[in-house]
């Protein structure tokens, strides 16, 4: 329950005012002075209690008891039915005869305002063996060599041919990541190619 930042009375205080008329410690004038209320409030609530209890002193739903306008039933599965034809709210009124604010109202509780709620996504599949081994996804990745700070200018942009330094690290290198399902094994290995990558044993 929600309570406005400037109500007087709190479902505790209605209890308190409506026991304290009931039992004649005040009557409805002095209780709307005491509680800063009019004497129609203080009836009420004493009635409200007196029918209903502490459970009564609660804010009641401001919906109202009749809705003779309120969307039937049958329109409400037929505004459904047609969405989940994919037809788009626009279109839906011009079928049924109603405004677009009504079909829009009519989807959303309905849970289906967006298209993608008509058909939900497929749960993700998952592939799984029995035992640790049966399948092993390998993976390769090319990582390239970057040249060092200290290295000279013409190396460094490519005027030099790198290979005439020696024991400078030249080409790629290419990271072959393996995994298995149902364990916690994971290999990778790698080496340093100048040309192609091949495959690991």
């Amino acid at each position: 329950m929600n309570i406005h930042k400037n109500a007087r009375l709190t479902p505790l205080r209605r209890e308190e005012m409506a026991l304290a008329v009931i039992e004649g410690h005040l009557t409805q004038a002095q209780a709307a002075l005491t509680y800063g209320v009019a004497a129609k409030i203080v009836a009420r609530w004493v009635e409200r209690f007196k029918a209903g209890g502490r459970e009564a002193m609660l804010d009641r739903s401001s919906r109202p008891h009749a809705m003779p306008r309120q969307t039937s039933q049958a329109l409400a599965e037929r505004i459904i039915t047609l969405r989940r034809q994919r037809l788009t709210g626009k279109h839906i009124a011009i079928e049924t005869g109603v405004s677009a604010a009504t079909v829009s109202r009519v989807l959303k509780r309905a849970g289906l305002s967006r298209l993608k709620d008509i058909e939900p996504a497929e749960p993700v599949r998952r592939y799984e063996r029995q035992a640790p081994g049966e399948m092993i996804h390998i993976d390769i990745k090319k990582l390239g060599r970057l040249r060092s700070a200290t290295a000279s200018p013409a190396i460094a942009l490519g005027r030099v041919r790198a290979e005439a330094r020696v024991g400078a690290p030249v080409g790629n290198a290419f990271m072959w990541p393996s995994t298995m399902p149902l364990a916690s094994l994971s290999h990778r290995y790698c080496r340093t190619r100048r040309k192609k990558a091949p495959w690991p044993s």
